[in-house]
Protein backbone atom coordinates (compact mmCIF):
# COMPACT_ATOMS: atom_id res chain seq x y z
CA UNK A 1 0.00 0.00 0.00
CA UNK A 2 1.01 4.13 -0.52
CA UNK A 3 1.51 5.53 2.50
CA UNK A 4 1.04 8.88 0.44
CA UNK A 5 -2.59 7.30 -0.29
CA UNK A 6 -3.58 6.49 3.47
CA UNK A 7 -5.73 8.39 5.06
CA UNK A 8 -5.54 10.51 7.71
CA UNK A 9 -7.81 11.81 10.44
CA UNK A 10 -6.98 14.61 12.61
CA UNK A 11 -10.16 15.33 15.05
CA UNK A 12 -13.02 13.67 13.46
CA UNK A 13 -11.79 14.92 10.00
CA UNK A 14 -10.75 12.26 7.80
CA UNK A 15 -8.24 13.15 4.73
CA UNK A 16 -8.65 10.90 1.69
CA UNK A 17 -4.70 11.05 1.36
CA UNK A 18 -1.85 12.82 2.19
CA UNK A 19 -2.02 15.41 -0.43
CA UNK A 20 -2.35 18.37 0.03
CA UNK A 21 -3.00 22.09 -1.96
CA UNK A 22 -0.34 24.94 -0.09
CA UNK A 23 -2.12 28.17 -0.05
CA UNK A 24 -0.94 30.01 -2.87
CA UNK A 25 -1.65 33.79 -3.52
CA UNK A 26 -3.22 34.30 -6.82
CA UNK A 27 -3.97 38.15 -6.71
CA UNK A 28 -6.97 38.43 -8.25
CA UNK A 29 -9.73 39.83 -5.85
CA UNK A 30 -11.45 42.83 -6.40
CA UNK A 31 -11.35 44.66 -3.25
CA UNK A 32 -10.87 41.07 -1.23
CA UNK A 33 -13.38 39.45 -2.36
CA UNK A 34 -12.84 36.50 -4.36
CA UNK A 35 -14.04 35.54 -8.38
CA UNK A 36 -14.59 32.86 -10.67
CA UNK A 37 -11.08 32.30 -10.97
CA UNK A 38 -10.48 31.04 -7.53
CA UNK A 39 -13.76 28.27 -8.19
CA UNK A 40 -11.85 27.14 -11.04
CA UNK A 41 -8.87 26.79 -9.98
CA UNK A 42 -9.27 25.77 -6.27
CA UNK A 43 -12.04 23.14 -7.71
CA UNK A 44 -10.07 21.75 -10.08
CA UNK A 45 -7.45 20.64 -7.51
CA UNK A 46 -10.06 19.23 -5.80
CA UNK A 47 -11.40 17.46 -8.92
CA UNK A 48 -7.97 16.39 -9.37
CA UNK A 49 -7.81 14.37 -6.40
CA UNK A 50 -5.74 15.94 -3.38
CA UNK A 51 -7.27 15.57 0.03
CA UNK A 52 -7.17 19.15 1.53
CA UNK A 53 -7.33 22.25 -1.03
CA UNK A 54 -6.29 25.39 1.16
CA UNK A 55 -7.55 28.73 0.09
CA UNK A 56 -4.93 31.28 -0.32
CA UNK A 57 -3.63 33.53 2.63
CA UNK A 58 -6.83 35.70 3.49
CA UNK A 59 -6.65 38.99 5.11
CA UNK A 60 -8.56 39.67 8.38
CA UNK A 61 -8.57 43.02 8.13
CA UNK A 62 -8.08 45.52 5.11
CA UNK A 63 -4.61 46.55 5.61
CA UNK A 64 -3.73 42.94 6.24
CA UNK A 65 -3.66 42.49 2.49
CA UNK A 66 -0.01 41.41 0.82
CA UNK A 67 -1.68 43.75 -2.17
CA UNK A 68 -5.04 45.54 -3.04
CA UNK A 69 -5.52 42.21 -5.42
CA UNK A 70 -5.30 39.95 -2.17
CA UNK A 71 -8.17 37.29 -0.91
CA UNK A 72 -10.01 38.93 2.50
CA UNK A 73 -12.25 37.26 4.87
CA UNK A 74 -13.04 40.49 7.23
CA UNK A 75 -16.78 40.80 6.86
CA UNK A 76 -19.99 38.67 5.59
CA UNK A 77 -19.72 39.94 1.95
CA UNK A 78 -15.85 37.97 1.83
CA UNK A 79 -17.65 35.09 3.67
CA UNK A 80 -20.36 34.84 0.77
CA UNK A 81 -18.58 35.70 -2.53
CA UNK A 82 -15.81 32.23 -0.90
CA UNK A 83 -19.18 30.09 -0.19
CA UNK A 84 -19.14 28.30 -3.60
CA UNK A 85 -15.99 27.07 -3.96
CA UNK A 86 -15.63 25.87 -0.51
CA UNK A 87 -19.47 24.07 -1.74
CA UNK A 88 -17.68 22.45 -4.56
CA UNK A 89 -14.44 21.45 -2.83
CA UNK A 90 -16.20 19.27 -0.67
CA UNK A 91 -18.82 18.34 -3.31
CA UNK A 92 -15.45 16.73 -4.89
CA UNK A 93 -14.83 14.54 -1.63
CA UNK A 94 -12.51 17.16 -0.42
CA UNK A 95 -11.91 18.81 2.69
CA UNK A 96 -12.19 22.75 2.22
CA UNK A 97 -9.54 24.85 4.18
CA UNK A 98 -8.50 28.38 4.21
CA UNK A 99 -5.29 29.81 5.43
CA UNK A 100 -5.94 33.04 7.63
CA UNK A 101 -3.69 36.09 7.75
CA UNK A 102 -2.02 39.97 8.39
CA UNK A 103 0.84 40.94 6.04
CA UNK A 104 2.25 43.31 8.52
CA UNK A 105 5.40 45.40 6.95
CA UNK A 106 4.87 43.22 4.09
CA UNK A 107 1.32 44.46 2.98
CA UNK A 108 0.42 47.29 0.39
CA UNK A 109 2.72 45.78 -2.25
CA UNK A 110 2.25 45.17 -6.69
CA UNK A 111 1.67 41.87 -7.70
CA UNK A 112 4.56 39.93 -8.68
CA UNK A 113 4.10 40.07 -12.20
CA UNK A 114 3.93 44.05 -11.70
CA UNK A 115 7.40 44.22 -9.94
CA UNK A 116 6.46 43.80 -6.41
CA UNK A 117 7.74 46.90 -4.24
CA UNK A 118 5.56 49.13 -2.12
CA UNK A 119 2.36 50.96 -4.21
CA UNK A 120 1.91 54.10 -2.77
CA UNK A 121 -1.95 55.59 -1.64
CA UNK A 122 -2.64 57.02 -5.02
CA UNK A 123 -2.75 53.88 -6.67
CA UNK A 124 -4.80 52.26 -3.74
CA UNK A 125 -2.19 51.15 -0.92
CA UNK A 126 -1.85 52.20 2.68
CA UNK A 127 0.95 52.70 5.36
CA UNK A 128 1.82 49.43 6.45
CA UNK A 129 1.74 48.18 10.50
CA UNK A 130 4.54 46.41 12.35
CA UNK A 131 5.37 45.25 15.89
CA UNK A 132 8.31 47.56 15.08
CA UNK A 133 8.85 50.29 12.70
CA UNK A 134 11.03 48.16 11.01
CA UNK A 135 10.91 48.38 6.83
CA UNK A 136 11.43 44.86 5.32
CA UNK A 137 13.22 46.05 2.50
CA UNK A 138 14.23 49.79 0.79
CA UNK A 139 11.23 48.61 -1.63
CA UNK A 140 8.68 48.41 0.94
CA UNK A 141 6.52 51.24 3.30
CA UNK A 142 8.40 52.06 6.36
CA UNK A 143 5.27 50.25 8.61
CA UNK A 144 3.81 51.89 11.58
CA UNK A 145 4.45 50.25 15.06
CA UNK A 146 1.30 48.92 16.80
CA UNK A 147 -0.17 49.87 19.75
CA UNK A 148 -1.11 47.62 23.00
CA UNK A 149 -4.35 48.16 21.93
CA UNK A 150 -4.22 47.88 18.64
CA UNK A 151 -2.47 44.20 19.01
CA UNK A 152 -4.98 43.10 21.51
CA UNK A 153 -7.66 43.29 18.48
CA UNK A 154 -5.52 41.29 16.39
CA UNK A 155 -6.68 37.95 17.66
CA UNK A 156 -10.12 38.89 17.63
CA UNK A 157 -9.87 39.71 13.81
CA UNK A 158 -8.45 36.19 13.49
CA UNK A 159 -10.84 34.70 15.20
CA UNK A 160 -14.23 36.37 13.88
CA UNK A 161 -12.95 35.75 10.38
CA UNK A 162 -12.30 32.08 11.20
CA UNK A 163 -15.69 32.07 12.20
CA UNK A 164 -16.75 33.54 8.82
CA UNK A 165 -14.67 30.83 6.99
CA UNK A 166 -16.58 28.18 8.62
CA UNK A 167 -19.72 29.62 8.03
CA UNK A 168 -18.80 29.97 4.48
CA UNK A 169 -18.31 26.04 4.79
CA UNK A 170 -14.38 25.42 5.13
CA UNK A 171 -13.26 22.94 7.62
CA UNK A 172 -10.13 23.64 7.97
CA UNK A 173 -8.29 26.53 9.26
CA UNK A 174 -4.73 27.70 9.20
CA UNK A 175 -3.35 30.55 10.58
CA UNK A 176 -0.49 31.94 8.81
CA UNK A 177 2.26 32.84 11.20
CA UNK A 178 5.17 32.53 8.57
CA UNK A 179 6.62 33.92 5.40
CA UNK A 180 7.55 37.57 7.26
CA UNK A 181 3.72 38.59 7.64
CA UNK A 182 2.32 39.88 10.99
CA UNK A 183 3.15 36.95 13.01
CA UNK A 184 6.43 35.96 11.90
CA UNK A 185 7.12 39.26 12.84
CA UNK A 186 6.47 39.52 16.40
CA UNK A 187 8.10 35.31 16.79
CA UNK A 188 11.92 37.04 15.08
CA UNK A 189 13.86 39.71 16.99
CA UNK A 190 15.15 40.71 13.92
CA UNK A 191 11.86 42.43 13.16
CA UNK A 192 10.44 42.86 16.85
CA UNK A 193 12.64 45.17 18.21
CA UNK A 194 9.20 46.10 21.46
CA UNK A 195 10.17 46.31 25.05
CA UNK A 196 6.75 45.59 26.09
CA UNK A 197 4.64 42.42 26.91
CA UNK A 198 4.84 41.24 23.13
CA UNK A 199 8.76 42.06 22.67
CA UNK A 200 12.22 41.16 24.18
CA UNK A 201 12.45 37.23 25.18
CA UNK A 202 11.00 34.24 23.72
CA UNK A 203 7.99 34.20 25.48
CA UNK A 204 7.26 37.63 24.76
CA UNK A 205 7.92 37.22 21.01
CA UNK A 206 5.58 34.26 20.78
CA UNK A 207 2.92 35.63 23.23
CA UNK A 208 0.65 37.27 20.16
CA UNK A 209 0.87 33.84 17.79
CA UNK A 210 -0.60 31.87 20.92
CA UNK A 211 -2.96 34.50 21.71
CA UNK A 212 -4.42 34.14 18.24
CA UNK A 213 -4.01 30.45 18.08
CA UNK A 214 -6.28 30.42 21.44
CA UNK A 215 -8.73 32.73 19.93
CA UNK A 216 -9.37 30.87 16.96
CA UNK A 217 -9.76 27.21 18.53
CA UNK A 218 -12.35 28.81 20.54
CA UNK A 219 -14.61 29.28 17.65
CA UNK A 220 -13.80 26.31 15.50
CA UNK A 221 -15.87 23.17 16.53
CA UNK A 222 -13.82 20.71 18.58
CA UNK A 223 -14.12 18.08 16.29
CA UNK A 224 -12.70 20.24 13.14
CA UNK A 225 -8.56 20.76 13.43
CA UNK A 226 -6.55 23.74 13.50
CA UNK A 227 -3.28 24.39 11.11
CA UNK A 228 -0.33 27.13 11.91
CA UNK A 229 2.16 27.41 9.42
CA UNK A 230 5.63 28.74 10.57
CA UNK A 231 8.69 29.47 9.13
CA UNK A 232 10.78 27.09 11.39
CA UNK A 233 13.87 29.13 10.46
CA UNK A 234 14.81 32.50 9.25
CA UNK A 235 17.62 31.93 7.50
CA UNK A 236 19.87 34.87 9.03
CA UNK A 237 22.10 34.46 12.39
CA UNK A 238 20.59 35.73 15.46
CA UNK A 239 16.94 35.32 14.21
CA UNK A 240 14.18 32.84 14.18
CA UNK A 241 15.43 29.02 14.22
CA UNK A 242 14.33 25.80 14.57
CA UNK A 243 14.97 25.30 18.44
CA UNK A 244 12.72 27.98 18.95
CA UNK A 245 9.93 26.49 16.18
CA UNK A 246 10.45 23.27 18.54
CA UNK A 247 9.54 25.29 21.77
CA UNK A 248 6.28 27.09 20.04
CA UNK A 249 5.10 23.70 18.41
CA UNK A 250 5.03 22.38 21.85
CA UNK A 251 2.51 25.45 23.07
CA UNK A 252 0.44 25.38 19.92
CA UNK A 253 0.23 21.86 20.41
CA UNK A 254 -1.25 22.59 23.83
CA UNK A 255 -3.20 25.72 22.33
CA UNK A 256 -5.05 22.64 20.81
CA UNK A 257 -3.11 23.27 17.18
CA UNK A 258 -3.58 19.85 15.27
CA UNK A 259 -0.62 20.43 12.67
CA UNK A 260 2.14 22.55 12.17
CA UNK A 261 2.47 23.46 8.77
CA UNK A 262 6.69 23.56 8.89
CA UNK A 263 7.99 26.23 5.74
CA UNK A 264 10.89 28.66 6.20
CA UNK A 265 12.09 32.08 5.29
CA UNK A 266 10.49 35.26 4.19
CA UNK A 267 11.27 37.34 7.10
CA UNK A 268 14.49 39.12 5.82
CA UNK A 269 16.15 39.91 2.70
CA UNK A 270 19.41 38.89 4.09
CA UNK A 271 18.36 34.86 4.59
CA UNK A 272 21.05 32.31 3.02
CA UNK A 273 19.40 29.38 1.96
CA UNK A 274 20.11 26.67 -0.69
CA UNK A 275 17.15 25.65 -2.66
CA UNK A 276 16.98 21.86 -3.28
CA UNK A 277 14.21 19.41 -3.57
CA UNK A 278 12.48 18.80 -0.09
CA UNK A 279 14.62 21.47 1.31
CA UNK A 280 12.31 21.82 4.55
CA UNK A 281 11.19 18.27 5.31
CA UNK A 282 13.84 17.74 8.31
CA UNK A 283 11.89 21.03 9.85
CA UNK A 284 8.61 19.47 9.83
CA UNK A 285 10.69 15.54 10.74
CA UNK A 286 12.49 17.37 13.66
CA UNK A 287 9.29 19.21 15.25
CA UNK A 288 7.07 16.08 14.59
CA UNK A 289 9.76 13.71 16.41
CA UNK A 290 10.79 16.54 19.19
CA UNK A 291 6.43 17.58 19.81
CA UNK A 292 4.25 14.80 19.01
CA UNK A 293 1.98 17.36 16.66
CA UNK A 294 1.19 16.38 13.11
CA UNK A 295 3.03 18.16 10.99
CA UNK A 296 2.94 18.85 7.51
CA UNK A 297 6.48 19.03 4.69
CA UNK A 298 6.55 21.86 1.99
CA UNK A 299 8.74 23.58 -0.31
CA UNK A 300 10.21 21.73 -3.51
CA UNK A 301 8.00 18.55 -3.69
CA UNK A 302 7.38 17.28 -6.84
CA UNK A 303 8.12 13.85 -7.46
CA UNK A 304 5.34 11.08 -6.24
CA UNK A 305 8.22 8.95 -5.21
CA UNK A 306 10.10 11.93 -3.11
CA UNK A 307 6.35 12.55 -1.34
CA UNK A 308 5.45 8.89 -0.79
CA UNK A 309 9.26 8.60 0.92
CA UNK A 310 8.37 11.92 3.19
CA UNK A 311 5.16 9.62 4.40
CA UNK A 312 6.59 6.67 4.74
CA UNK A 313 9.76 7.25 6.57
CA UNK A 314 7.41 8.92 9.17
CA UNK A 315 9.31 12.81 8.17
CA UNK A 316 5.92 14.81 7.90
CA UNK A 317 2.19 13.47 8.32
CA UNK A 318 1.24 15.31 5.10
CA UNK A 319 2.66 17.24 2.29
CA UNK A 320 2.20 20.66 0.93
CA UNK A 321 2.17 20.97 -2.89
CA UNK A 322 2.65 24.41 -4.40
CA UNK A 323 4.19 25.10 -7.66
CA UNK A 324 3.53 21.77 -8.77
CA UNK A 325 -0.10 22.34 -8.41
CA UNK A 326 0.23 25.09 -10.75
CA UNK A 327 1.77 22.72 -13.45
CA UNK A 328 -0.59 20.56 -13.08
CA UNK A 329 -3.73 20.52 -11.31
CA UNK A 330 -3.56 16.29 -11.55
CA UNK A 331 -0.77 15.66 -10.09
CA UNK A 332 -2.53 13.37 -7.21
CA UNK A 333 -4.16 11.41 -9.95
CA UNK A 334 -0.80 10.93 -11.99
CA UNK A 335 0.98 10.12 -8.64
CA UNK A 336 -1.74 7.42 -7.67
CA UNK A 337 -0.74 6.01 -11.12
CA UNK A 338 2.64 6.02 -10.62
CA UNK A 339 2.45 4.54 -7.06
CA UNK A 340 0.23 1.90 -8.09
CA UNK A 341 -2.36 3.43 -5.72
CA UNK A 342 -6.19 3.49 -6.09
CA UNK A 343 -7.58 7.03 -7.30
CA UNK A 344 -11.18 7.05 -7.69
CA UNK A 345 -12.04 9.38 -11.04
CA UNK A 346 -14.96 11.43 -10.80
CA UNK A 347 -18.07 10.04 -12.27
CA UNK A 348 -17.99 12.29 -15.27
CA UNK A 349 -14.03 11.37 -16.91
CA UNK A 350 -15.22 7.53 -16.07
CA UNK A 351 -15.50 7.14 -20.07
CA UNK A 352 -11.77 8.13 -20.37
Amino acid sequence: MSSLFSPLRLRALEFRNRVFVSPMCLYSCTEGLATPWHLVHLGSRAVGGAALVIAEAAAVVPEGRISPFDLGVWSDAHAAALQPTAAFIREQGAVAGIQLAHAGRKASTARPWEGGGKVESAQGGWQPVAPSALAFSERHHLPRALSLAEIAEIPRAFAAAAARALHAGFQVIEIHAAHGYLLHEFLSPLSNTRTDAYGGDFDARIKLTLDVASAVRAVVPQELPLFVRISATDWVPGGWDLAQSVRLARQLRAAGVDLVDCSSGGLSPQQQLQLVPGYQVPFAETIRRETGVATGAVGLISEPAQAEAIIANGQADAVLLARAFLRDPYWTRHAALALGAQSHWPVQYSRA
